[in-house]
């Protein structure tokens, strides 16, 4: 007893087995995660080293190389990229996808602990590391200020008490705090006054060491009772350092306040960040690569309403921006548009069936396919994301399918006069090899996909599993509940009852009979000229091969997240005064933009951001429903205005949904310079550099590559260093203290540490000549002044110093025009290659998403080819034939060209999503012919119908489903390729590629299919009467 033949013969069971579907599908929908798209980040991790004081080279030679050597060695280690600035080295390690990110952890902190030896002993802290992606965007921004407190009481709240708390949410990264400005003691030498002391600044900073203890003082333990022993070593505020002693000059104590400037300050005074106009402390929350950004927002939002009731009534605390709206709404969107394309395609049925029994039959397929799907996307781990919805949107139009070929047949046989149970019985045996071949060989298309290795094989997973579970749970209901419900409740009108259905659907058959007249006489003329008929086919393969060449091509379209990042970049030897000007101005155009809802604008070092030449502004854009432009013209409007400010330079970014590579450059895109040679390698880097500026449709280029950054070179002279008793180390030391804003002390506070920092005053940080006025005490006590050490000179210096791997590197990055594509950015670049031809000691590379596209259009066409030869496989199997694969397969081609044109037309790119649409319809279009070729074959085997016959009827007998299935899929991805609703922009191109491809397929394959159907059953022919 066949499946079809077991359900309709036993109801209750079929009709129990479909409820179980859809009650565990319900369940395991409340339960499923939200999500923007698959888990598809690298694991990366982030590794920080300070060094205070350390110049770039030192950082790199003596940090970050003896780092990188450590790390090179260990497993899945995909990319190794470092910066080393003044007094700071980050280096970020991306590892492969398959590599978890806390084993990676575990080999990072080992891989630290076998360089510590390596490392300089000036480190008064290990290098520490994060697991986070330093390029990625933040997913949440916290902007705290207050009209009336001190910044720093605000930074005790926003820094110390809730960066901290959130920092240990699951699934949180890092809280990088832009603008901070926590509290420090900051005392400032006058040298003048020290050398008419005779003090040295070493004796300042022993001083001030000695006065401020925080040691264990012990317990008194007598007979019958412990006391704790507490001294109260700690000095907590500047008002207690002033008064102590630094030294004693003729016999009378010289105070602190009277060589120096003791002042409560900050940490860092050269940092400063604003909310819209206002000062104010921004925390930008990261998530950790592979968190839910969703659910960890939603824990952050648990944790604000307590703190924000904790806080003053003078602090202010407001969201800045949060990621997981614009995702919420890009979800709600497609439901809606699954929701839609479901209503189309049951309309569809509507009109061609006429019947509302016998339209109901086949629409109950569909929300049990899809309902049913989810309870597989529970049980396999997966999320509602846009991929997944996608998945099931496009399943819509196909999961109705084999339910529309069931019922048309069990109809057609109930139109003849048998009952519905026969018919039924009948109908189903007849249709159900049917059925499975359509189904398998769908399945089949997307088999390469679940295997696929790298990004994109990640990225599309989840997209081919689900697609592939709607496809069989409506291949089970097409089989099962679709026949059983036929030979119950269908109700098929006889003849001569035109009269009772409704002037528009009577309209609608007299139409379709016009249609299938026409279609009957058309291809009795095409199927009198095959040779005309081929002749079409290989011009439309031609036609395709041209326009796959001829379309643009991209890795994956820009979204709308709601937010813009502008990176700022002035001169190299900008001061933090004139820097904070400019960055003002820039914020000032930026608030008349009428599409921005608010933003923070940052200047100074924090997180990834190691130069003081630097800033940022992130901009909150309004709701979609408010604004009426994308992000894309919002960056066109604003590029120019903001680049006419002088001695600065701003690089817009829109935020792509998927961050790869874990370098943070100034524009989205970046091409990389190697070598080993580090003037061979600047001397191509500006080779390089002018000649890309020159590139059409290449905007906000820039390189990475600062090496003019002004410096003070000291000589020191040894002989007399030695012939005073002096060292080295003493004369770098005391440049330290004066210079470097020198940590000398700790505070020890209930919640934090704060620091004690030592340097000169500021009328002495940029002058030269205070060297003179800079004293070391000699081993027999005498002052020296280090002018008489040291001669200065005017140099300059490179900014940062960058490594790709363990090689010197400049990084090239660049953004592009709207209508210029990535893969011709990359065609562009590798013809400048070939021009330039540099030596083969200079290694060139994409890098970041670059470097996926170029990977992904080695595999795509692979893909693609794969997925065609796995179909074959399988018709070839199911058919027991070599011959009919081929037929049914040579509609291929007319779908890739209507898909490429379609493309083409409305100049959208081929990318990664639009290959998707390709891939489906290497699925789709074979419906058809399966339909034709398996009536056909049945035909001959049982009537002994001749092969010209019988392809003929099959055609004319097929016609009604092939249109009612090709118009349901057309209609499940229309609302798609509209481009309707939040995050549109990005599933469009799917769209357009399935609904170009059906259009143009349809039209070529109902004459294309008999034609090949013929040829090559006269070929078989031939061949066996050859081989007789």
């Amino acid at each position: 007893m066949q499946l079809p033949e077991l359900c309709i013969r036993r109801p209750v069971m079929t009709t129990l087995l479909m409820a179980a579907f859809v009650i565990f599908g319900l369940f395991a929908y409340r339960a499923l995660p939200v999500s923007e798209l698959p888990n598809v980040d690298f694991p990366t991790i982030s590794v920080t080293a300070n060094l205070p004081g350390a110049s770039p080279e030192t950082m790199a030679a003596a940090v970050a190389t003896p780092l990188e050597g450590q790390f090179s060695t260990i497993a899945g280690l995909d990319s190794m990229t470092s910066t080393s600035a003044q007094g700071i080295a980050t280096i970020t390690l991306q590892f492969s996808l398959d590599r978890d990110i806390d084993a990676a952890a575990q080999d990072v902190q080992s891989a630290i602990s076998s360089a510590l030896r390596r490392l300089p002993t000036e480190m008064t802290t290990p290098p520490s590391f994060r697991k986070v992606n330093p390029a990625d965007s933040p997913v949440f921004y916290i902007a705290m200020r207050s009209d009336t407190l001190p910044l720093a009481k605000v930074n005790e709240y926003a820094e110390t008490q809730l960066a901290q708390r959130l920092s240990t949410i699951t699934g949180v990264a890092q809280v990088n705090v832009f603008g901070s400005q926590k509290y420090a003691v900051r005392i400032q030498v006058d040298p003048n006054q020290l050398a008419s002391r005779g003090i040295g600044i070493d004796e300042v900073q022993a001083a001030v060491r000695g006065a401020n203890a925080n040691q264990p003082t012990g317990t008194l333990d007598g007979s019958r009772q412990s006391v704790a022993v507490n001294a109260n070593g700690q000095l907590e505020t500047a008002a207690a350092y002033r008064p102590m002693t630094v030294a004693y000059r003729n016999g009378a104590p010289v105070r602190l306040e009277e060589v120096a400037n003791v002042i409560d300050s900050v940490e860092n005074a050269k940092v400063a960040a604003w909310f819209v106009d206002k000062r104010a402390i921004v925390l930008a929350i990261q998530r950790q690569p592979g968190a839910n950004t969703v659910e960890t927002v939603d824990a952050i939002h648990k944790v604000l309403p307590s703190f924000q009731a904790s806080l003053p009534a003078a602090v202010a605390m407001e969201v800045m921006y949060d990621r997981s709206i614009a995702i919420r709404e890009g979800i709600h969107d497609v439901e809606f548009t699954l929701l839609l394309s479901g209503g189309l395609v049951i309309l569809v049925i509507l009109l061609f069936l006429r019947n509302v029994s016998a339209t109901v039959i086949p629409a109950l397929a569909l929300p049990i396919s899809v309902i049913g799907t989810f309870a597989l996307m529970h049980v396999l781990g997966y999320s509602l994301d846009n991929l997944s919805l996608l998945a099931l949107t496009l399943a819509v139009g196909y999961v109705v399918d084999d339910a529309i070929v069931m019922l048309e047949n069990i109809v057609r046989h109930m139109e003849a006069g048998e009952p519905p149970l026969q018919a039924a019985l009948k109908g189903s045996r007849e249709i159900g090899f049917t059925i499975v071949s359509m189904t398998l060989s769908l399945i089949a298309v997307f088999i390469p996909v679940m295997f696929m290795g790298g990004i994109v094989g990640r990225l599309l997973h989840e997209f081919a599993v689900t697609i592939c579970a709607a496809i069989l749970v409506s291949g089970f209901v097409s089989l099962t509940l679709t026949p059983m419900l036929c030979s119950r409740y269908l109700k098929v009108a006889g003849h001569g009852s035109e009269g009772k259905h409704s002037a528009l659907f009577n309209l609608f058959e007299r139409g379709f009979a016009a249609l299938l007249s026409g279609y009957e006489h058309s291809l009795a003329w095409a199927m009198a000229r095959p040779r005309w008929v081929m002749a079409s086919f290989f011009l439309t393969l031609a036609l395709t091969v041209l326009a796959f060449m001829s379309v643009p091509k991209d890795f994956l379209p820009s979204g709308d997240s709601g937010q813009l990042l502008i990176s700022t970049e002035g001169p190299e030897d900008i001061s933090y005064p004139a820097m904070v000007q400019r960055q003002r101005q820039l914020a000032a155009i930026v608030a008349e933009e009428p599409s921005v809802q608010s933003f923070m604008s940052f200047v100074g070092v924090s997180g990834s951001r190691v130069t003081t030449n630097t800033g940022l502004i992130f901009v909150n854009l309004k709701p979609r429903s408010v604004r009426s432009i994308s992000p894309d013209q919002i960056i066109a409007r604003l590029r120019p205005k903001l680049n006419t400010i002088p001695g600065i330079r701003a690089y817009l970014q829109n935020p792509p949904a998927i961050r790869i590579g874990g370098q943070v450059t100034s524009a989205s895109y970046q091409y990389t310079l190697q070598g080993t040679d580090t003037q061979e390698l600047f001397h191509w880097n500006d080779a390089f550099l002018s000649r890309v500026r020159q590139l059409p449709g290449f905007v906000d280029v820039n390189s990475n590559l600062k090496n003019r950054s002004p410096m003070v070179a000291l000589d020191i002279n040894r002989d007399k260093l030695a012939a005073l008793g002096l060292t080295v180390a003493q004369v770098e030391d005391a440049l330290q203290s004066a210079f470097s804003s020198r940590q000398i002390s700790t505070i020890y506070g209930a919640t934090a540490q704060y620091q004690v920092i030592l340097e000169s005053t500021p009328e002495f940080q940029g002058d030269p000549g205070a060297l003179s006025r800079i004293h070391v005490r000699s081993a027999d006590g005498v002052l020296v002044p280090l002018d008489t050490v040291v001669e200065t000179s005017r140099k300059v210096q490179p900014l940062t110093v960058n490594h790709q791997g363990q090689l010197p590197a400049v990084t090239l990055s660049f953004n592009l025009l709207p209508g210029v594509s990535l893969g011709q950015a990359v065609d562009k670049l590798k013809g400048l290659e070939r021009e330039l031809n540099p030596p083969v000691s200079i290694l060139t590379s994409m890098q970041g998403t670059a470097q996926a596209f170029e990977a992904s259009q080695q595999g795509l066409g692979l893909l693609l080819l794969i997925a065609v030869l796995v179909v074959y496989i399988v018709l070839g199997i199911l058919y027991e034939s070599f011959i009919h694969p081929v037929t049914i397969l040579s509609g291929l081609p007319a779908a890739g060209l209507g898909a490429l044109i379609t493309l083409l037309l409305f100049r959208v790119d081929l990318s990664l999503y639009a290959f998707v649409g390709v891939i489906m319809l290497v699925g789709i279009v074979k419906k058809n012919a399966i339909m034709m070729i398996d009536f056909a074959l049945e035909r001959q085997r049982e009537e002994g119908m001749a092969p010209d016959r019988a392809i003929f009827q099959a055609c004319l007998i097929r016609f009604r489903p092939i249109m009612m299935t090709t118009l349901a899929a057309l209609m499940g991805a229309l609302p798609i390729a509209l481009g309707l609703g939040a995050g549109a922009e990005v599933r469009q191109p799917l769209g357009l590629a399935v609904v170009g491809g059906l259009v143009v397929s349809q039209f070529l394959t109902l004459y294309l299919t008999p034609v090949v159907y013929l040829a090559l059953d006269r070929f078989a022919q031939r061949v066996r009467e050859g081989s007789e």
